[in-house]
């Protein structure tokens, strides 16, 4: 199962590694803002912000198996929930835990930021960057009767996970003051297009066991779901060149991203040969090639 002792379950279903992205995302927002890392008050900001971030992811993906309970028996049966490493209760109980810890590190960070030359005022991006991530992940996995229900509307709900991803480094741009810092902006875009393709190839893959589902794979068959994914990594090459040539990245910081391209070329064969779980771990591979250079790039300009 990916973890050992009795914490292991626990870290699967948290997803708990992966998770450790959006702490990653959070300090990638504030170093491309500031150049450079985050000291003093930011620090400590950025700090309660990403735990919160890591909370949040992990109270999300929680949810995501326990409502994804039945369909898991069919795809993912070693997981936490369908084998009985984990009970339903405690489950809910890990869900509720890692979402209060999320809102009192978000308010450990308001109030840092109340102490600050700029003043809450200037933090209050951060918060509605926050509130608009609730908004996807109620809107997207709940089943009240007040929810869109994104994830059973098939590309909607592809669109609000990639915007919950991507929104993790306006978040950190935001938690230092600097919101609307083109080049936090930039790879919010690149992050976006990157993870919209890497869940619909996703979705591709898990055809088989979810049967009943409305993902956009089951829509419209597995090859316009691949076309689609690759005309989406097509734009995220474009987004990943154009910033250089406008000059929000400098030109001969070019060259850091070619690893991360030549790995989004090698994703096109294997959509032409249906190898859909090599192709999102090649978009995946390639996303983290970007943003390495990017945040490269931004550091040394």
């Amino acid at each position: 199962m990916g973890g050992r002792g009795a914490l292991g379950p626990w870290w699967v279903l948290f997803r708990a590694g992966n998770s450790t992205v959006g702490v990653f995302g959070v300090f990638l927002g504030a170093m491309l803002a500031l150049g450079g890392l985050p000291e003093g008050d930011f620090a400590l900001i950025s700090v309660l912000q990403a735990l919160s971030v890591w909370s949040f992811m992990c109270s999300w993906n929680a949810l995501n198996d326990y409502l994804d309970l039945e369909i898991d028996r069919v795809n993912r049966p070693d997981r936490p929930l369908p084998s009985g490493a984990i009970s339903e209760a405690s489950a809910k109980r890990g869900i509720a835990l890692m979402m209060t810890l999320s809102v009192v590190s978000i308010a450990g960070a308001a109030a840092t930021a109340s102490g600050t030359v700029g003043g809450i005022e200037g933090w209050y991006p951060s918060l509605a960057i926050w509130l608009g991530a609730l908004f996807l992940l109620t809107n997207y996995e709940s089943a009240a009767p007040f929810s869109l229900r994104l994830k059973e509307r098939g590309l909607p709900g592809n669109i609000a996970i990639s915007l919950s991803v991507g929104m993790v480094v306006l978040f950190g741009a935001a938690g230092v003051f600097e919101p609307f810092n083109h080049r936090a902006w930039t790879v919010f875009v690149i992050g976006v297009l990157y993870t919209l393709a890497r869940e619909i190839v996703k979705d591709v893959e898990d055809m088989e066991g979810d049967e009943g589902r409305s993902t956009y794979a089951m829509q419209v068959g597995p090859q316009r779901a691949r076309t689609l994914a690759w005309a989406l990594l097509l734009l995220t090459l474009a987004s990943m060149l154009l910033p250089f040539a406008i000059g929000i990245f400098p030109e001969l910081h070019l060259v850091g991203v070619i690893p991360a391209v030549v790995v989004l070329m090698l994703a096109k064969p294997k959509l032409v040969l249906s190898e859909d779980h090599a192709a999102q771990q090649l978009i995946k591979k390639s996303m983290y090639l970007c943003l390495a250079a990017l945040l490269g790039s931004s550091l040394l300009a």
